[in-house]
């Protein structure tokens, strides 16, 4: 085992070598990474590499400060960039997992550990994979301070991997987000998501393998004949990234990271007078499992489906799988990451600052009375 946060090996590199675990190339792994864990150093940071623990202070100006902490793991993704052998996506995907569940309160990521569990040690796959959460780090603002390399030989397969990690964000108490601002009349906004994320890869790892899909295979050709010509051609019109890729590349496109946005557009919205009354991430359960959290029980959430477009691959997902889109935006994200919820004077200004941002959005729904839906989500077109 390699641990960022110090070595304390207590056993001999002969005891290890008998159980399969190959210290030297955990040590190597640890030195290939370093320069991607300090290019996410922040001030607030104390020490490096190579203590038990990692340390640092809360930011300077904050008042009444609140630690707000998630932790989250990338899931059966991790299979397909093991298939593909592609591990410098996946690492944003654990990030954004995380640091996007502490920005839904309200709190600025500030650190963030990982854990990297494999079944055999490569050390230039490793630090490949501890690149791309350094990666995420930096989009979202936060440093990456330590984090464990786990060698598991006879209980993970020699290419299997598993990652986990863990996000600290530091808020104001007097600015929490805790789901109770929301009133009835505010409107939702949609933020714009990257492809799948990293949610739903069990039914998508179901559908490879009944469908017998190549993941080298040009993406446009299995979204042909999945689709069609006319709507391929449409949704490659809208997604030009992708009209080169091959399946396995779309599949792991990584999750946008959205804390740094979040807390921009929220600090324009009180520059002008108004709140951010809500927000939530989109991940497991989709739409209607996500988007009640940012809003008070007595309220829920009025949805049209035809105010944002749907990324092609769940349209291929559901194509494949028999999927209503209803059953789509329940299974996956629908095509929105991240959901806001403010006052409807102030919807249009966030989108606006949204696109400011680079990231696409659109007022998708409204906050009603549960009473008047029936529930806490549903969906009607406009």
């Amino acid at each position: 085992m390699s641990d960022r946060g110090g070595s304390g090996h207590t056993v001999t590199r002969a005891s290890y070598a008998r159980a399969g675990v190959d210290v030297a190339a955990g040590e190597h792994a640890v030195e290939l990474m370093r320069s991607s864990v300090a290019s996410t150093r922040r001030p607030e940071v104390l020490g490096g590499l190579g203590g038990f623990g990692a340390a640092f202070v809360v930011p300077a100006g904050i008042r009444e400060p609140v630690i707000v902490s998630a932790t989250d793991g990338v899931g059966t993704k991790t299979a397909i960039a093991a298939a593909v052998r592609r591990f410098d996506t996946i690492g944003i995907d654990l990030v954004a997992m995380c640091a996007d569940d502490v920005v839904c309160a309200g709190a600025e990521p500030v650190a963030f550990l990982d854990y990297v569990a494999v079944g055999k040690l490569d050390p230039f796959n490793v630090a490949e994979l501890v690149a791309g959460v350094a990666d995420g780090c930096r989009q979202a603002g936060c440093s990456l301070i330590g984090g464990e390399t786990a060698e598991h030989p006879g209980l993970m397969g020699a290419d299997e991997f598993d990652l986990a990690g863990f996000c600290i964000g530091v808020a104001e108490r007097s600015a929490l987000l805790d789901g109770t601002a929301a009133r009835t009349g505010d409107a939702i906004v949609g933020l714009a998501a990257s492809g799948l994320h990293a949610n739903g890869f069990s039914l998508v790892r179901a559908l490879v393998d009944e469908r017998d899909l190549d993941l080298t295979a040009p993406y446009q050709e299995v979204l042909r004949r999945a689709l069609g010509d006319a709507a391929t051609a449409a949704a490659l019109g809208r997604e030009p990234a992708h009209v080169l890729a091959t399946l396995g590349e779309v599949l792991l496109t990584p999750s946008r990271v959205y804390a740094r946005d979040v807390l921009a557009i929220r600090s324009a919205l009180a520059a002008a007078g108004d709140e951010l009354h809500g927000v939530a991430h989109i991940t497991g359960g989709g739409l209607p499992g996500n988007v009640p959290r940012a809003l008070p029980e007595v309220l829920g959430a009025k949805l049209d489906p035809g105010a944002w477009p749907m990324p092609s691959v769940m349209r291929l997902a559901g194509a494949l799988g028999g999927l209503q889109d209803d059953e789509i935006r329940a299974t996956f994200n629908g095509g929105l990451g991240m959901v806001l919820v403010v006052p409807a004077t102030a919807a249009e200004r966030t989108v606006a600052r949204a696109a400011e941002r680079g990231l696409p959005a659109w007022v998708v729904g409204e906050v009603v009375d549960v009473a008047s839906i029936g529930g806490r989500y549903v969906e009607e077109a406009a």
